[in-house]
């Protein structure tokens, strides 16, 4: 089906406006293990251009009938996934009666069988085009109008959407109109769901769950549910606009592809984060980080929405940039910022240095699935420090000003980048003609690097080449020196080198140019600090700047200027002493997953393996028990050990780490590492699936399953992946996760072929959200081989691959070009 244009969207905002929708949903049947389907019935009410013509979105397994002002219009015309409708009124309505069919890759109306106890699970995710995949509308997020839904379910089932659900009737709800919606946040959630409900401030609340996980969700509850009421008074008292869409409801659902959607009213989140083990401090903030983030677009993107997908930003940058500043204010601590230096900075910069870097705004979206390609790391974690750049430009009391303005001249409306920037402008009084430029319309990352010398500290800054913008930094320096900070100097970087007169205690060991995290740019640290690592990073105190030497050192991997072995050292000395979560997870993570796992070559693994599993033991065993810091050491030694011995005790819940008995989701972890170590059977792993009966427990055991090193193993994990099997996009993910795990290159090589035929052969199939991570999960990066390099660039020459495939291939290819440049540098 062809993907809205731009210039369709336009011609048809100019020729209607929608007024309202009524729906009405059947959702008794879907018993059809095959083909499930639901009933759909579409009233649109819209204003038009007398004698004018349009379109009306439809994308239904059959199409029963359509009345267009009380006459038929025939199905038969229904055609890829449009219907004309012609001879407008001024005043119409349509009406359109048809069968849709759920989903089982996350877009749509996603239906999901829990295999916990065999109870099916409802949830819509209409974002970025589904939504005429559950009912006829004008699909685009700039014709916004109330909707009424009226739902059929079966008796046992709850029912949540966006507007407060009344159960009218055995098996009948119907839900209170809503404020004007974009057609891609509205959704339906139903099912058995267990729920715990509350209230804060008039605002009712409740937090749902699958039956099966309903102990869990009893037990956090309270702490998800203090996080919401804590951000609710701290954006009502920041903004002055009180939340305007009644209650508030929080749904974790199965099979979800992305970390949560802001639905108004009804939020919906991947339900892994209802923990069933141990949670380290850093999950924990994540999800309140989560929580925060998608309450803050009840006002940046659902009061106010863009008007077309170029300026996403509006909605993305400010969730992340809110959610930060809120988790920080309501719990009294910066952990929320070290945090985004570890998870979200990194994964910005990563998408910065890719092929398919884009600007914060105004990025080309010629159609919807162009769109789709946009909501990266740079959407999010640039724009949310392009936005802490501008509080430093005008001061927060403006920045404070001009959002109130903004939010209320455009509530319930549509907006766009001059508009932000206007009511910015009036509210400070600064002209940001050429600020917008060069960070919001201009890609790139600038380099920044510190040194010391007779005359003072030079600070550099260095635009990259291909797309060069005088892009002005606010930002700090730190010097360390024996655990002793000996340097702090505040520097404004309006040209590319600046000399600042700083007052030093003594000699500086480690120099860490943007120390604070205050501004985008890449940190270059100098060869005497990044010497000096081993000895100085562990002994400085300051959380946020380690963050920050450790994303600095993840980006030298990634150019090629920062030896991977020298990683491992750092790695060695610095981890057994670390105490912030944030840190610990995300530095295991880059060790295990980047660094043993692709940089350092063949020979060099088995030792550093065994350092890293050398520094996890050490935590561990300086860790109080049952801590953050024992848990994150844990996982990290069942990762990386060659203790196979340790790993099937572990296994066997033989001498666990306290606080890891009957954790099934540790054990998955442990069954996976001995499977890539080629140490179980296919059967010990299907009798762990048993014993773990569980949505989690068969992903577990697909991906274990996939990591399996024989022939055998690989061909039946790779057809599971691409076959025909009815597999949701959870299990395809779950199975492109494992395939490649290990060094077992000449056992997988004959799949790079398999991949890139077999993978864009998913089109159709696989909606494009859920295809473009699967096809960045198996791309065959372990690899690293330039054959791999020219079979990418052969596909690709092909022409043919949709947008979310194509931009996989060109990135994963992006990173499997960095590690062969850094194999070829210090190999």
């Amino acid at each position: 089906m062809p993907s809205l244009t731009r210039a369709d969207a336009e011609r048809r905002a100019q020729t209607l406006a929608v007024t309202a929708y009524a729906i009405d949903l059947d959702l008794t049947g879907g018993d059809d293990p095959e083909h499930p389907t639901f009933g759909s019935r579409s009233t649109a009410t819209f204003t038009a251009q007398p004698g004018a013509s349009s379109f009306l979105d439809i994308k239904a397994v059959d199409v029963a009938s359509i009345t267009l002002n009380g006459a038929a219009v025939d199905p038969g015309t229904v055609a890829d996934g449009r219907v004309e409708l012609t001879g407008l009124a001024a005043d119409n309505t349509v009406v359109v009666e048809a069968t849709m069919g759920y989903s089982n890759d996350g877009q749509g109306l996603h239906r999901a069988i829990d295999p916990a106890d065999g109870l099916a699970y409802v949830y819509g995710h209409l974002f970025l085009d589904a939504a005429p995949r559950v009912f006829a509308c004008f699909d685009q997020p700039d014709l916004k109008a109330p909707y009424t839904l009226t739902i059929t379910a079966p008796q046992a089932w709850t029912v949540l959407g966006n507007g407060a659900a009344t159960a009218t009737g055995p098996g009948r709800w119907e839900l209170a109109t809503t404020q004007p919606l974009a057609t891609y946040f509205v959704t339906i959630c139903a099912g058995p769901y267990a729920s715990v409900t509350d209230e804060h401030d008039g605002i009712p609340l409740g937090v749902h769950a699958r039956a099966s996980l309903a102990e869990s969700l009893r037990a956090q509850a309270p702490a998800m549910l203090q996080v919401t009421k804590d951000a609710f008074d701290y954006y009502h008292q920041l903004f002055g606009i009180r939340y305007p869409f009644g209650s508030y409801h929080q749904v974790f659902v199965p099979e979800f592809n992305a970390g949560a959607m802001e639905n108004p009213g009804c939020v919906t989140f991947r339900d892994t984060y209802l923990f069933r083990g141990a949670a380290t401090d850093d999950e924990l903030l994540t999800r309140a980080n989560t929580i925060c983030h998608e309450m803050a677009h009840m006002w940046f993107g659902d009061l106010v929405t863009m008007q077309w997908w170029d300026d996403l930003w509006l909605n993305e940058s400010f969730a992340e940039y809110m959610a930060h500043r809120t988790l920080t204010a309501i719990s009294g601590s910066d952990d929320a910022w070290v945090d985004s230096t570890m998870s979200r900075k990194a994964w910005g910069y990563a998408a910065e240095r890719a092929p398919s870097t884009h600007p914060v705004a105004g990025s080309p979206a010629p159609d919807a699935d162009a769109a789709l390609q946009n909501f990266d790391g740079i959407s999010y974690a640039k724009g949310a420090a392009v936005l802490r750049q501008l509080i430093c430009h005008l001061g927060d009391e403006a920045f404070v000003a001009g959002i109130t303005a903004y939010l209320t001249e455009h509530a319930y409306g549509n907006a766009a980048l001059a508009d932000f920037l206007g009511a910015m402008e009036a509210a400070s009084g600064t002209d940001l003609t050429e600020w917008s430029k060069v960070w919001l319309t201009t890609a790139g990352v600038d380099t920044l690097a510190a040194a010391m010398g007779g005359d003072g500290l030079r600070v550099t800054r260095r635009a990259p080449e291909a797309v060069p913008a005088q892009r002005p930094h606010t930002l700090d320096v730190a010097g360390w020196s024996g655990g002793t900070q000996v340097l702090a100097a505040d520097v404004v970087l309006d040209q590319d080198e600046v000399l600042v007169r700083a007052d030093v205690a003594g000699s500086v060991g480690l120099l860490i140019p943007n120390a604070g995290d205050l501004t985008w740019a890449q940190v270059e640290l100098d060869a005497a600090s990044l010497t000096a690592l081993p000895v100085e990073l562990p002994r400085v105190s300051q959380a946020q700047h380690r963050a920050v030497v450790w994303v600095a050192l993840t980006d030298g991997l990634a150019t090629a200027r920062v030896d991977p072995r020298l990683v491992v050292d750092i790695f060695v000395a610095a981890w057994p002493l670390e105490e912030n979560s944030s840190i610990l997870s995300r530095s295991g993570a880059l060790l295990t997953s980047r660094v043993l796992a692709d940089y350092l070559a063949d020979a060099e693994v088995p030792s550093a393996r065994d350092a890293v599993a050398g520094a996890a033991r050490a935590r561990l065993e300086s860790a109080p028990a049952g801590s953050s810091q024992a848990l994150a050491a844990a996982r990290i030694l069942a990762a990386a050990t060659r203790d196979v011995e340790q790993l099937q005790r572990w296994s066997g819940s033989v001498d666990l780490p306290a606080g890891l008995d009957g954790d099934p989701d540790f054990r998955w972890l442990v069954l996976r590492s001995l499977a890539g170590a080629g140490a179980v059977s296919a059967a010990d792993l299907e009798a762990a699936r048993e014993a773990d009966h569980s949505m989690q427990g068969n992903l577990g055991a697909l991906a274990a399953l996939a990591a399996l090193p024989t022939a055998a193993d690989k061909a039946w994990a790779w057809d599971q992946l691409v076959g025909d099997h009815g597999r949701s996009n959870h299990e395809r993910n779950a199975l492109a996760s494992g395939f490649w795990t290990g060094r077992h290159t000449d056992l997988v090589r004959e799949y790079v072929a398999a991949f890139h035929r077999d993978i864009p052969a998913l089109e159709g199939r696989v909606g494009q959200d859920a295809l473009a991570r699967v096809a960045a999960l198996a791309y065959p990066r372990s690899v690293v081989d330039e054959a791999t390099i020219t079979a990418t660039d052969d596909r690709l020459a092909v022409g043919d691959l949709s947008p979310a495939v194509h931009r996989s291939l060109v990135d994963q290819q992006s990173v499997l070009r960095e590690v062969l440049a850094s194999r070829r540098a210090f190999g």
